[in-house]
């Protein structure tokens, strides 16, 4: 086969995986064919970011194979929703993810708000993919009391390219605030949140539970000045509204005017 060049021209936030302003257009020779999803990951761009692919303005999927010269267009989630609605790649309003181990700050936060977030400290590579396979039961499924998470969040571009990921997220920012805000407008959650319903040790939701139950486990101010407790389905960590949780109250509604700015 002739070598063919394909030229892609990335939008919106897409740029961001390039070298910088100025290279929104990449040109790559082709000797073989091959997958649109590999020519967009060979550019640097992970295709969890990538929601809307044309090929002669005509939208195509990842398993789109290219053989001869064409042209490219590849838009990432944010394009406007006007945009071939039928025909995205991603989904927004997942509210069940899985967080490499730089991430912890960010999975504190995220399960705040309530939503369903898997973390270890140090999980390797193997077992992040093994989490968010939606299909199959795993070894390490099973080990983390999960069946399966549907976005993958990261700062590792690499692992974000496994065919395994369906849905996922490059953190730009290292903050956790900033981050808690990409995930909310990427996914589209701010609707969804339901603060104090998760643990925020553990992921597993709470249940309220009556104060005669668990009164031989309070301290003696504890038992005078508090009434309202819930307790972890999965660790059976207790909760009331004491100090800490005036801390966590702050925390949510900073959240929110950040989100709102």
């Amino acid at each position: 086969m002739n070598p063919f060049l394909v030229r892609l021209r990335c939008h919106g936030g897409l740029t961001f995986f390039l070298k910088g302003p100025g290279y929104e257009t990449v040109e790559r020779t082709l000797k073989e064919k091959t997958s649109i999803k590999d020519v967009i990951e060979s550019c640097g761009i992970p295709h969890p970011e990538v929601d809307v692919i044309l090929i002669n303005r005509e939208p195509v999927d990842f398993a789109r194979t290219i053989d001869r010269e064409m042209n490219v267009d590849v838009y990432p989630v944010e394009a406007s929703p006007l945009l071939f609605r039928a025909q995205r790649l991603q989904q927004r309003g997942l509210t069940r993810f899985v967080a490499d181990g730089h991430l912890g700050k960010l999975t504190r936060d995220l399960r705040l708000l309530g939503f369903d977030v898997l973390y270890d400290r140090d999980p390797s590579d193997r077992q992040l993919l093994e989490l968010i396979t939606l299909d199959q039961p795993s070894v390490a499924a099973a080990t983390y009391g999960s069946e399966g998470r549907c976005a993958l969040l990261t700062r590792d571009r690499r692992l974000l390219m496994h065919s395994i990921v369906e849905h996922g997220y490059y953190l730009r920012s290292q903050e956790p605030l900033k981050q808690t805000i990409e995930i909310l407008r990427r996914f589209d959650l701010v609707d969804l949140v339901r603060p104090f319903t998760r643990c925020l040790r553990c992921n597993a939701l709470l249940q309220s539970i009556d104060k005669n139950t668990v009164i031989d486990r309070l301290e003696p101010l504890t038992k005078i000045y508090y009434h309202d407790f819930r307790r972890c389905t999965g660790c059976g960590q207790l909760y009331w509204p004491g100090s800490h949780f005036g801390k966590l109250q702050t925390r949510i509604q900073k959240i929110r005017v950040r989100f709102e700015q």
